[in-house]
Formats: C-alpha cells, sequence, structure tokens
C-alpha cells in the first residue's frame, strides 16, 4: 500500500470520459488513482508506481490488453481488473487464463465497479496476510521488517539482494526469466541488466550459504532465469 494509507489503483484506459469517470469515482470512494491512455503509458506507470491494483481496458489503441496481462504476471501477483466491451465467453476465459483477477462488462455501473474493486483488495490482503513471513527450510525471510535469517542468523544484505530474494520468495516454485526479475527489481532493462542481476545472484546466493553438494535456496536455469526451490 502507498505510504499515505490509500491503496493506488492504476486506471489504463484510453476512452478520456470512461477514464476520467473511473477515477472521480475511486478518489471519492478514499483510492488513490492513476491514470494511463494506452499500453506503453499503463507499463510505464505500472513498474514506476507499483500499484495496488490493475483495471485494465482490452481495446487500447496501442496493443491489446491481453499483452498487458501477460507483462504484469511475469512482474507481479498485483490483483488486476478487466473492463471491457468484449463480452463473448472465449474473450472472457483468454484473460483470466493470463492472470486476470476479474472481468467487468461496459456498460457498468458505480456500485458494481467498486463492489468488484474492494473484493479485489479484499483478496490482496488476504495474500499479504498469508505471506508476511516466508519460511524455506533453514531460511527465514520477514517482509514487514525486511529481514532475513538462514538457520537462525541475521543475513546482512543490499536493498537490491532483497528485493531479488523478495520476488523470487514470492514466486517460490516458478522459473522467472532475467527480464521478469530485473523489471521487477529495476524497473527497466538496459544493455547491461543481465550482467548487473548475475553479480548481485552470485553475493546473494553465497550469502544465503549456497554450496556444491547441497540443496539450493536458488535455482539458475542457465540462459533463462532462477528459481525459487519448492523442495521445503
Amino acid at each position: 500500500m502507498s505510504g499515505n494509507n490509500k491503496f493506488k489503483i492504476l486506471v489504463i484506459e484510453d476512452e478520456a470520459n470512461i477514464r476520467s469517470f473511473i477515477s472521480t469515482c475511486l478518489e471519492e470512494n478514499g483510492y488513490q488513482s492513476l491514470e494511463a491512455k494506452n499500453g506503453d503509458e499503463g507499463k510505464m506507470m505500472f513498474f514506476s508506481h507499483n500499484p495496488d491494483l490493475v483495471i485494465l481496458d482490452l481495446g487500447l489503441p496501442d496493443m491489446d490488453g491481453t499483452r498487458l496481462i501477460s507483462v504484469i504476471r511475469e512482474a507481479s501477483s498485483v490483483p488486476v481488473m478487466i473492463l471491457s466491451a468484449r463480452t463473448q465467453e472465449n474473450d472472457k476465459v483468454a484473460a483470466l487464463d493470463l492472470g486476470a483477477n476479474d472481468y467487468v462488462t461496459k456498460p457498468f455501473g458505480t456500485a458494481e465497479l467498486m463492489a468488484r474493486v474492494r473484493a479485489s483488495l479484499r483478496s490482496l490482503r488476504k495474500d499479504q496476510a498469508k505471506s508476511a513471513v516466508f519460511k524455506l527450510r533453514d531460511l527465514t525471510m520477514d517482509y514487514d521488517k525486511r529481514r532475513v535469517e538462514v538457520a537462525g542468523e541475521q543475513i546482512k544484505l543490499t536493498q537490491t539482494e532483497y528485493n531479488i530474494l523478495a520476488f523470487l520468495s514470492e514466486n517460490t516454485g516458478k522459473m522467472m526469466t532475467y527480464s521478469a526479475i530485473i523489471r521487477a527489481v529495476w524497473g527497466m532493462m538496459d544493455e547491461g541488466s543481465v550482467k548487473k542481476l548475475q553479480v548481485n545472484m552470485a553475493h546473494l546466493r553465497k550469502k544465503l550459504g549456497s554450496t556444491p553438494g547441497k540443496k539450493q535456496y536458488i535455482i539458475n536455469e542457465l540462459g533463462v532465469g532462477y528459481r525459487m526451490s519448492d523442495d521445503f
């Protein structure tokens, strides 16, 4: 949640009147609204503002909204609510299969919209409560305190190392590509991003006690990415 204790909600919608209507509804109900008028702008704002919920139109002028669902899901489990004029069942199924949490068809009323927003944020709070502490064998992460311990001893990590570990732990068992990790930690890719990630990962694994022949906390798939072990 944002520092002013308001949930931040990113609205990605190309129709100005609908975008304004949604933002007004959100602000009047105590939420902080962020607006984007196309997919590229929405993607940039998502990675720079880290919203608590994304409200996404599928019919964007520069890309299909389903592409954005995939980008968001590579980097985050934040709730995504689809708003669309598409009413065909296969459109809904495709969006939900890609990782959307809810699908609202246009036109919609204020009461329905806000009820769906509240439901999405309730599920977010439940997920956060369940994941306040992460444990994997001798490794313990307290997300609230940003504290990492191995076998009861605190491990001093840099902010970048911690953010990498937190992202992988939140996606335990899933292979996270280099690009997904880089976007989640730094928000953008550049020519040296993969090397920078590999250097930080080497330091992180060493601090966690990565030893040949022993079970690893973080598994490296060469040329692909990294995965937090789910071998508890």
